[in-house]
């Protein structure tokens, strides 16, 4: 009934301008084409014609996909929407082309929070539109959740649409097997993670009586890698925390440093691969997968495509997965990303009039819908899917469901729990466990609380200025500085710009 209510009233709104709305669908009901007649005839023709407009998105695949998806999307919509695929390694270049030579289409996704963070100050000089006020006139845009969409607010507008991610997936993926020829359970403690990572270096877990095996696999990467998240077991803040009233970098915690030796100590005893500052991702997976490491901090999801490939190497292995380690407070807490991925805003060179926008709108609103989200997200039940326990299971054809519906995944807006799409049904039990693991996390989150702040120092500098941070952490942990010396990189960092960066997200807070 919602739905359909709102249908009417857009079309109401339509025909008073002269125009017509483009949320008309198959379904449209013979009494709401009568009242559209009475209302406007003249409105009513208009409405028959599908709304045309342009979508510019992210392609994570090697080809552009076919349009037998979009045409569902197209016929349930009564849109005409012509996509412009941009490869993603190529995706910012374009976007800022596209921005400098005031070509951008209707709808342009940003590709992540460092992409809105650069945009922001186009969106303060009133080059998109503010959507914020438009999104209770919507059944289901008005659904979409007030933290991430706070997060997205530049001085408290809304210019952005979001496209929702698991808040925090971080966690542990461990083999059990070894765990349990060892006799040790999933570890609760920062202490009994060191203890895991010891014994699986030292006892044999695989039990061939050699020397080959070692506790934890890491890679050059402290934010994605195993840094952080064991950073925030011991308390550390999210990049930015509280001290005496003011707001500091994560570096200038002591509980930072606490994480830094946790690291130095399985580093020197040889816990941890000895070059994992300069380890690659896939380097560091092919230790887990190949049986050489029994432990592996990150994405507790990626424990389906971890186990595909080490089940063809060893069929015998068996992982797990954990999220609730506390750290020497007795506290668990993890990082939380912003909440989103992608983010949709609307330009004011493209979208005119704000009758337009409110079109565009009004398919986003029937985007959000289960039939509409599956068709993008999923494809066409028993061609690209089959739905089990109200979840959708994926052709095992990867390559047809590469190629016909991972693309139009970037188009999704909200989450499963505001746009109500499936959620993945998973064979592997330990995949399934992950995903629950993930909402779990939600009880504990540490948040950024510069997230919804500004500082231009940092949006200039910020990502040269850390880099002079992460090469200390790494230094330390390998012995190469004490703690003066790493004491010594923070007084550069706020030298160089970094007392200006704390300065200008306080006066903003």
């Amino acid at each position: 009934m919602g739905i359909m209510f709102l249908l009417l009233m857009l079309t109401l709104v339509a025909c008073n301008s002269d125009s017509a709305s483009e949320d008309d669908s198959d379904n449209t009901s013979s009494e709401e084409n009568t009242n559209e007649e009475a209302e406007d005839d003249s409105g009513a023709e208009e409405s028959e014609e599908p709304y045309a407009f342009t979508i510019m998105a992210n392609l994570h695949t090697p080809e552009v996909p076919n349009e037998k998806v979009l045409e569902k999307i197209e016929e349930a919509t009564n849109t005409d929407i012509e996509i412009q695929w941009v490869p993603d390694n190529n995706y910012e270049d374009r976007l800022n082309t596209a921005f400098a030579t005031n070509s951008l289409p209707e709808a342009v996704f940003l590709k992540n929070q460092a992409t809105f963070i650069q945009f922001r100050d186009a969106m303060e000089d009133e080059q998109f539109w503010e959507v914020g006020q438009y999104l209770d006139q919507f059944e289901n845009l008005s659904k979409l959740k007030s933290n991430v969409l706070d997060n997205t607010r530049v001085n408290g507008n809304l210019y952005t649409l979001y496209q929702g991610r698991p808040l925090s997936r971080q966690g542990l993926i461990y083999r059990k097997d070894w765990a349990d020829n060892l006799g040790l359970e999933a570890p609760t403690t920062t202490d009994e993670f060191m203890e895991m990572a010891r014994a699986f270096t030292e006892d044999d877990p695989d039990g061939n009586g050699e020397d080959d095996t070692f506790g934890v696999t890491d890679r050059s990467d402290l934010i994605y890698g195993a840094f952080k998240t064991v950073s925030s077991w011991f308390g550390t803040p999210n990049n930015w925390g509280e001290k005496d009233g003011q707001l500091l970098p994560e570096f200038m915690f002591d509980e930072y440093k606490q994480t830094m030796d946790f690291f130095r100590e399985m580093h020197e005893n040889g816990y941890i691969n000895q070059d994992f500052p300069v380890t690659s991702k896939p380097d560091q997976q092919e230790f887990f997968k190949n049986g050489t490491a029994g432990m592996y901090v990150g994405s507790m999801g990626d424990v389906g495509s971890l186990n595909n490939d080490a089940v063809a190497i060893n069929p015998d292995v068996e992982f797990d997965v954990h999220n609730n380690i506390k750290g020497p407070d007795g506290e668990f807490g993890i990082w939380a990303i912003p909440g989103y991925g992608s983010l949709m805003m609307f330009p004011k060179s493209a979208v005119e009039t704000e009758e337009d926008l409110m079109k565009i709108l009004g398919f986003i609103d029937q985007l959000m819908t289960p039939e509409v989200m599956n068709y993008a997200y999923w494809g066409i039940e028993g061609e690209h899917y089959e739905v089990q326990e109200d979840r959708a299971l994926p052709t095992d054809d990867q390559s047809l469901f590469d190629r016909e519906v991972k693309p139009y995944q970037a188009l999704e807006i909200g989450e499963p729990e505001t746009n109500g799409r499936y959620e993945g049904y998973f064979d592997y039990e330990v995949k399934a466990k992950s995903e629950e693991l993930f909402k779990d996390n939600e009880n504990y989150l540490i948040e950024d609380p510069t997230v919804p702040l500004y500082s231009e120092t940092y949006v200039n500098d910020g990502a040269i200025l850390q880099e002079g941070i992460t090469d200390a952490t790494y230094q330390y942990i390998l012995g190469q500085i004490d703690e003066a010396g790493f004491d010594a990189a923070i007084e550069k960092w706020k030298n160089e710009g970094g007392d200006a960066i704390i300065e200008e997200f306080n006066a903003s807070n």
